[in-house]
């Protein structure tokens, strides 16, 4: 049986939202974060080398690293339903969005996470200017297409859901300078599988579409 381990209020959401999208049967395991410092438990760390999440087990296998395991389970359970061919229109817009999710949005926002830690007053210009490119180009694109990934909802999504929503939390960022991107959660929050997934990785949270 496919097991997500999913650590609340953290990237692993993605894949109970993937799971839901494909319809796939999966055993969902839920860890809280710890109360002292909010990082992730023990058990937790004890599951993968990297001791973060995302994880996933399937029989002997134990994989980390979101876009692995999105791939990893659209190919083996989802039939790729959620991968655009070569030949489709959209197969080079849903790879760039696809990579971009955690090989530059999510980078710089942990960029100036780090800064923030190291005791920074305010985010160095470099990394504030990268990510105020991301952002725009999220509300430009959320502005052109149905979905990231193009006609249809792609693992491209998937990946960015989580900076786009959940991850807002910890910045405490507004909508208000993007409505293409307010309009595209809305309707990401009407989808019945959305629905589910944050139902059950994240009881008693209201989703963070607004």
């Amino acid at each position: 049986m496919l097991t997500v381990h999913h650590l609340r209020i953290s990237q692993s959401e993605r894949i109970v939202w993937l799971c839901e999208e494909l319809g796939i049967e999966y055993d969902l395991k839920l860890y809280n974060r710890r109360e002292d410092n909010r990082l992730a438990p023990d058990e937790y760390k004890a599951l993968h080398p990297m001791g973060i999440a995302p994880v996933i087990t399937d029989g002997d296998l134990v994989l980390g690293e979101s876009g692995a395991i999105c791939e990893y389970i659209d190919r083996k359970y989802g039939g790729s339903r959620l991968s655009p061919g070569v030949d489709d229109p959209d197969f080079a817009d849903h790879l760039f969005w696809y990579h971009f999710a955690n090989g530059t949005l999510m980078t710089n926002g942990m960029m100036g996470i780090a800064a923030q830690a190291a005791g920074a007053t305010e985010m160095p210009p470099f990394v504030a200017d990268r990510t105020a490119k991301a952002w725009a180009m999220v509300e430009a694109r959320a502005g052109e297409a149905e979905f990231f990934g193009g006609r249809n909802l792609t693992l491209a999504d998937i990946m960015l859901g989580f900076s786009l929503t959940t991850g807002r939390a910890f910045g405490g960022m507004s909508l208000a300078p993007y409505p293409n991107l307010a309009a595209y959660l809305q309707r990401i929050g009407q989808r019945p599988a959305y629905q589910r997934a944050m139902a059950k990785a994240e009881p008693g949270m209201p989703p963070m579409l607004t």
